[in-house]
């Protein structure tokens, strides 16, 4: 009896949760040895081609992306090399993270979370992150796309190990018209942002991302990568207008004057950044997403 009544006082770390689900939603060995070799300057397109062309499917979807309309080139790609080639190996790092990503977590069944409107929600963040680090003339800006994608990977894990808590959450945020991080908070002494972070360390990624997927909701708090968490910071909060535009449910959540002051962007210029969201939105949901997450 002992034991149980300590068993329940006992609460669950960001560690913890990501450990018990490491395995289920581990990335493949290909895309930890790309990681790896994008390290090395010394590094190859043809080495990197051969190292994925060892994965079969991770292969099939790289080449589909890399054909698509999220890309236009004019001609067909067939090997990964060339794919290297034409894109450059920074944004094939990206690509592979975010098709290994996407593809580890479309094994958890899920029955807390609607997945079609979160992969939505992550692919337009990642589009838009994308969109205003080039007005920002931000070096490798692909990589914000990978950091909007999986900035909420965190309420993957959340749901499928405390299903009956994000319930909660869920219903909270209705009732009493607040951001889901701060009723994660109270419930569980940490939120969403806290578990993706500690997900992208263990699968031994960027800091970089680390640290946008960790502060997205508190960029005044980020130690480094300042820049691209508030990237990310500015565009989950435009996902939410756009979402609420679309009468889609969700508390309201500000942009803070810090990530516009920090970034240097003018709010004004949304409405175009959202013009411009919408066909590589569309794009990339075609491109990246098993059909089976895309909204009908």
């Amino acid at each position: 009896m002992m034991n149980q009544a300590l068993k329940k006082t006992v609460k669950l770390t960001p560690y913890d949760l990501v450990s018990g689900v490491v395995r289920l939603v581990s990335l493949p060995e290909v895309c930890i040895r790309v990681n790896e070799m994008l390290e090395d300057p010394h590094t190859s397109a043809p080495e990197i081609g051969k190292i994925i062309s060892q994965d079969p499917g991770l292969t099939a979807r790289l080449l589909k992306i890399v054909n698509s309309g999220f890309y236009g080139f004019p001609s067909r790609i067939e090997t990964v090399s060339r794919a290297v080639s034409v894109i450059g190996l920074r944004e094939l790092r990206g690509l592979v993270l975010a098709a290994s990503a996407v593809e580890a977590f479309s094994k958890i069944p899920n029955d807390v979370l609607n997945m079609v409107r979160f992969w939505r929600h992550s692919v337009y963040c990642g589009v838009v992150a994308q969109l205003l680090a080039e007005r920002c003339n931000v070096l490798h800006s692909e990589r914000l796309f990978v950091a909007g994608l999986l900035h909420d990977i965190g309420k993957l894990i959340l749901s499928h190990r405390m299903p009956n808590e994000m319930r909660e959450v869920a219903n909270r945020m209705k009732v009493e018209q607040r951001p889901d991080y701060e009723i994660e908070r109270e419930i569980f002494g940490f939120d969403h942002t806290d578990v993706g972070g500690e997900l992208i360390t263990v699968w031994q990624m960027p800091k970089t991302l680390a640290e946008a997927v960790r502060n997205h909701h508190d960029p005044q708090y980020a130690d480094h990568s300042i820049m691209d968490v508030c990237l990310v910071h500015i565009a989950n909060g435009m996902t939410i207008i756009a979402e609420q535009g679309l009468e889609i449910e969700g508390a309201e959540q500000a942009i803070s004057n810090y990530a516009w002051q920090t970034t240097g962007l003018d709010p004004d210029s949304m409405d175009e950044i959202f013009i411009e969201a919408g066909n590589r939105f569309s794009e990339a949901l075609e491109s990246i997403l098993p059909r089976g997450y895309r909204p009908s």
